[in-house]
Parts: C-alpha cells; structure tokens; sequence
C-alpha cells in the first residue's frame, strides 16, 4: 500500500462502538422499511399519505438501502486495518465503503467542509477527480459518481467510523496538508 511506513505518519482507527451504532441504526430502519412494505390499505388509512404503492415503494427502497448499508457496517466492523491514515505522502483512506484508497498529496488541490443533514464530512478536492470515481467495483463508482455531482468531489471522510471526532479530523488533516500538500484551500 503506498505511502505506509512513511515518517510522520498518523493513523487514525477505525471506531468499533461508532461501527456498531449505525449497523443497528440501519437494521432498525431495515425493520421500518418492511412494516411499511407490509401495511395494507386499510391501515394506511388516516396517514398523511395513504397512497399503497407510494408507501410500500419507500418501504422497499429503506428495505434495500439500509440492509446495503448494515452489510457493509458488519463487514467495516471486521476490518482490521485503520480508517485514516496520514503520513508525508499522502492519505490513506479505509473510513467506508466508498473509502478512496491512497490519495496522494500531490493529487489534493485543498478541501472544504460539506454537510448534509447536519452531518459534517471532509470534502477532499483533487486535480483528477475522474481517477478516483473509477476506483471500485460497479456499485462503488456508480455511487461515488453520484456524490461527486452532488458535492464536487468524489472523496468524503466523514468520522462516524472514525475513533476522532470531526473538529480533530479537520485540524488534522489541515496540518498535514500544511506540511505535505499544496497551500491550504478549506472553505467552510
């Protein structure tokens, strides 16, 4: 793996706890996509929409979404390797599913704070965006096309697997880039 024994380097674990919260999060959810699934015309009555094909759609899709997402939460779980790691060549990514491998510091042109839902992630900007949207398995690419487009970029760090919280993420990352990368660009 490139960039590996380099000095100065930081890695940053995976959270076992944070793991386990969202793969029972995404079970919980899985249960609500099947009740949902479930209803019958007769129970939807009274609900603010009681369209069946509507709700069992969304149960479907909440089904399928987030029983993706605990799969891959118990496969995180087993996961040895750390989640982030930061050294004088680049950064090393295994936080998701959707981690973007080793990003070198020549690659990163900065980064800026991106939130959805009031979960902040770590938008990381790079010279070749293509690159990394390329990396993975059919699923994979197809997704991190999607945020890609949505976001600007195809590389988001979050730490809701990471053993560090976001504001520490950020600082961290903004050191290294300091030291190894480009002149800092973070917009907030």
């Amino acid at each position: 793996m490139p960039g590996v024994g380099a000095a100065d380097e930081l890695a940053i674990e995976l959270s076992k706890s944070k793991t386990i919260l969202i793969i029972l999060g995404s079970f919980g959810f899985v249960a609500a996509g099947y009740w949902l699934f479930s209803m019958d015309a007769a129970e939807m009555k009274g609900l603010p929409i009681d369209d069946p094909l509507l709700i069992h759609g969304v149960g479907i899709a909440g089904m399928v979404f987030f029983g993706l997402t605990g799969i891959l939460g118990v496969r995180k779980l087993f996961d040895k390797r750390p989640g982030l790691v930061l050294n004088s060549a680049g950064i090393i990514d295994n936080s998701s599913a959707l981690a973007a491998g080793f990003i070198p510091w020549s690659e990163i042109t900065g980064a800026a704070i991106y939130e959805v839902h009031r979960q902040k992630l770590l938008m990381i900007k790079v010279r070749n965006p293509e690159e990394f949207i390329h990396r993975g398995n059919v699923f994979k690419r197809a997704i991190v096309q999607i945020n890609s487009k949505m976001s600007g970029s195809p590389i988001m760090i979050s730490s809701n697997t990471l053993k560090t919280n976001f504001a520490e993420l950020l600082s961290t990352f903004e050191q290294y880039h300091r030291k190894y990368g480009q002149s800092m660009q973070a917009s907030v």
